[in-house]
């Protein structure tokens, strides 16, 4: 791979980390919410969409960290 090509990756790996940055402080506040919910309505639709908001935002992250990963690899 040329050096053009591996620096328009670099660039590219910059903006993901940042992005998975957001997501997990995103995640994280999801967490909390979550977590704050009463255990009387952890049973109730709230708690399950909250829960399900934190699987996704769980697996949105790793998917970022993949891409970090196999460009990282591309790059080598």
């Amino acid at each position: 791979m040329n050096k053009m090509r591996r620096t328009a990756l670099a660039s590219i790996k910059e903006k993901i980390e940042e992005l998975k940055d957001e997501l997990e402080t995103l995640l994280e506040e999801e967490e909390e919410y979550r977590d704050n919910i009463p255990e009387n309505m952890q049973s109730g639709e709230r708690y399950e969409k909250a829960d399900e908001a934190v699987s996704a935002l769980e697996d949105a992250v790793s998917d970022l960290e993949n891409a970090v990963d196999n460009i990282d690899t591309a790059i080598e």
